[in-house]
């Protein structure tokens, strides 16, 4: 049997699916939702309104992006009235 040459052995791959991915904090949107990287295997996730992780896809990056915005404003707002 052929095997496929863009399929490549990957050793962080087997680290994260035997132990369990290792996120970092990448990006703090709000104080409640981060946007998170695996350390192994570059997987980036978000939290969902909800609280459960999600796969960062454009459309969740972009959501992401304007509830920082938003989010910035508020918090001058705040601070500027106090």
């Amino acid at each position: 049997m052929a095997q496929n040459p863009s399929s490549s052995f990957s050793f962080s791959g087997i680290v994260c699916s035997t132990f369990g991915h290792n996120y970092l904090i990448t990006r703090k949107v709000t104080e409640h939702i981060k946007e998170y990287r695996c350390s192994h295997c570059g997987k980036e996730v978000t939290n969902t309104f909800s609280g459960n992780l999600e796969a960062l896809t454009s459309k969740n990056k972009q959501i992401n992006t304007s509830l920082a915005l938003f989010f910035e404003k508020k918090m001058k707002r705040y601070y500027a009235t106090s």
